[in-house]
C-alpha cells in the first residue's frame, strides 16, 4: 500500500526538508497544520475560515438543491413528461437513466475543474462550477416536453443533465478543500465537514419548495406545469451563491504551493530542490496524469471508502421516494417527510461527528459508521413493508445518522490522502467515482432488482454489500488526522 504524502517523500516534491530551509523561507512562508487558518501571505485573517466554510456550504447546498430537485422530479413527473411509455417501469428507468447520465459526466468535471483548481485556484473553479450548474438547472425548467417537441425534448434534457454532472464533478472537491485549507489548527475535519451538510440541506430546501407546490396545485397541476417552479427558483439561489463565493479569499495552501512552483530557485539551492520544483510544476500542469501514475491505489481505496455512503444517500433520498408510492402504495408526503426528518437528523450531528474525528481520528469514526450501515441497511429498507410513516421515519433517521458518521469525516480524510498540488483532483476523483458507482447507478440497479424480486429487502442487501466494501477499504487505508496539509 502506498505511503501517505510526507514532507520528505520525493513524490511530494514541493516542500523542502525542515533541516535545511531555503534562503527564501521568509518570503515564501509555508502554511502548515500549525498555521493554516491564521494570517498567511495574502490570507484575510483569523476570521476568514468561518466565512470560507459558510461560502462553501452555500454553494454546495445550491448545487445539491438542483440535483435533489431533479431527482424528486424524476420520481414524480419527468418519466412520463419526457419518456412517455405504456409501461410505468420503463418510463421510470428512462428518467433515472438521465439521472445516472449526470454521474457519467462527473469524471469530466473532475478533469476540468480539478485542473483549474490545482493550477489556477480553488475559488475560480468553484465559481465556474456553480455558474454552470445554475445555467443547466434553469434550462431544465424551460424545456418543452415530449408532447410538444418530440424527441428533441429528451435529447435536450440529457444534454443539460450532462452539464449538471460536469458541474458536480468540480463542486465537492473545491468546496471541502477551500474550507479545509483555511481551517485553524486541529479543526480541519470540523471545517471541511461544513460543506458536507450541503447535500442534505439541498434536499431539505428542494422538499420545502416541492411539497407546498404539490399541496397548492395538486398532483395533476404539478405534473402539468408546476414541476418547473423549483428549477426556475434556482436562479435566485445561484445569484446569492456567486456573490458569496466571490467575496472570499483563495486558499493559503494553494497560494503557497503556487508561489513555491513559480519562484526562481537561487543559485545556492540544492539540486534536489530544483528537481523538486520541476516535478511540482509538471504535476500542476497535468494533475490527473500525475495522480494516476503516482497514487492509483489511494484513488481506488478512497473511492471504495466513500461508495457505501453514496449508496445509502441516493437510495434513501432519491430512489425510495419513487419506489414507496409506486410499488408499495405509501403516500408521497410520507416518504418525503421520512427522508426529510432523517436528513435533518444527519445534519444535526455532522459537526459533532467531525469534531470527534479531529480528536480521535478519521478512521475510527468512519469505521463505526460503516459497520452501523452494514448492520442497519436491511432493517432500514425493510421498514417500507410496514407502510407506517412513523416506523419508516424512525428507520430512515437512524440510517442517515449512521451515514453522517461515514460522510462527515470523509471531507477531510480524502484530501489528506494527497499532496497539495494534486489535492483538488485526487479528492474529487475518489469522491466522484464513489458517487457515480455507488449513487448514480443505485436507482437503476434498485429498479432492476425490484422488478425481479419485488421486495424492499433487496435494497438493504444491495446497500449493505456496498457499505461492507467501504468498511474493507477503510481498514486498508491509514489514519490521516496528523497529516501536514501544506504539502
Amino acid at each position: 500500500m502506498p505511503e501517505l504524502p510526507s514532507k520528505t517523500a520525493p513524490e511530494t516534491a514541493g516542500p523542502r526538508p525542515a533541516a535545511s530551509p531555503p534562503p527564501t523561507a521568509k518570503t515564501t512562508e509555508q502554511p502548515s497544520e500549525r498555521s493554516t487558518g491564521t494570517t498567511t501571505g495574502t490570507t484575510a485573517g483569523k476570521n476568514e475560515a468561518p466565512r470560507v466554510a459558510v461560502a462553501s456550504l452555500v454553494g454546495t447546498t445550491i448545487e445539491y438543491y438542483d440535483f435533489a430537485v431533479y431527482g424528486t422530479a424524476s420520481a414524480l413527473v419527468l418519466g412520463p413528461a419526457f419518456f412517455p411509455s405504456g409501461n410505468a417501469t420503463v418510463s421510470s428507468l428512462a428518467a433515472f437513466l438521465t439521472f445516472a447520465a449526470a454521474f457519467l459526466s462527473r469524471p469530466l468535471g473532475v478533469v476540468l475543474f480539478g485542473t483549474i483548481g490545482d493550477r489556477l485556484g480553488r475559488r475560480r473553479a468553484l465559481v465556474a462550477s456553480l455558474l454552470l450548474m445554475g445555467v443547466a438547472t434553469v434550462g431544465v425548467g424551460l424545456l418543452p416536453t415530449y408532447e410538444s417537441a418530440g424527441l428533441l425534448a429528451p435529447v435536450l434534457l440529457v444534454t443539460l443533465r450532462l452539464l449538471q454532472g460536469v458541474s458536480m464533478g468540480g463542486e465537492w472537491g473545491g468546496a471541502v478543500l477551500l474550507a479545509a485549507e483555511h481551517a485553524p489548527p486541529g479543526r480541519r475535519a470540523l471545517y471541511a465537514s461544513i460543506p458536507q451538510a450541503g447535500p442534505s440541506l439541498g434536499f431539505l430546501l428542494s422538499t420545502a419548495v416541492i411539497l407546498p407546490t404539490l399541496n397548492i396545485v395538486g398532483r395533476d397541476g404539478f405534473v402539468d406545469w408546476a414541476w418547473r417552479i423549483p428549477f426556475l427558483l434556482s436562479t435566485v439561489l445561484v445569484v446569492i451563491g456567486l456573490w458569496v463565493r466571490t467575496t472570499v479569499s483563495e486558499s493559503p495552501v494553494f497560494d503557497t504551493t503556487a508561489n513555491r512552483t513559480t519562484q526562481p530557485q537561487p543559485a545556492s539551492a540544492s539540486a534536489s530542490a530544483s528537481a523538486s520544483a520541476s516535478a511540482s510544476a509538471t504535476a500542476s500542469r497535468f494533475p490527473l496524469v500525475t495522480l494516476l501514475k503516482r497514487y492509483p491505489g489511494r484513488v481506488l481505496l478512497g473511492t471504495g471508502a466513500a461508495i457505501g455512503g453514496s449508496a445509502v444517500y441516493y437510495l434513501t433520498i432519491v430512489y425510495s421516494i419513487s419506489y414507496g408510492p409506486k410499488e408499495l402504495g405509501i403516500p408521497q408526503n410520507t416518504m418525503l417527510t421520512a427522508a426529510s426528518v432523517g436528513a435533518a437528523a444527519g445534519i444535526a450531528i455532522t459537526l459533532p461527528v467531525a469534531r470527534l474525528a479531529d480528536r480521535i481520528g478519521r478512521r475510527p469514526v468512519m469505521l463505526t459508521g460503516a459497520v452501523g450501515c452494514v448492520v442497519w441497511a436491511v432493517p432500514m429498507y425493510a421498514s417500507l413493508s410496514s407502510r407506517n410513516g412513523l416506523v419508516i421515519t424512525g428507520a430512515y433517521t437512524v440510517g442517515l445518522m449512521l451515514l453522517a458518521l461515514m460522510f462527515s469525516p470523509v471531507a477531510a480524510f480524502l484530501p489528506e490522502l494527497f499532496p497539495a498540488r494534486l489535492r483538488y483532483t485526487g479528492a474529487s476523483a475518489a469522491f466522484i467515482l464513489a458517487n457515480t458507482l455507488g449513487g448514480g447507478f443505485a436507482p437503476l440497479v434498485a429498479t432492476w432488482l425490484n422488478s425481479n424480486w419485488q421486495s424492499p429487502l433487496v435494497l438493504g442487501f444491495y446497500t449493505g454489500t456496498l457499505c461492507l466494501l467501504s468498511l474493507l477499504c477503510l481498514l486498508a487505508l491509514p489514519e490521516t488526522r496528523d497529516q501536514e496539509f501544506d504539502i
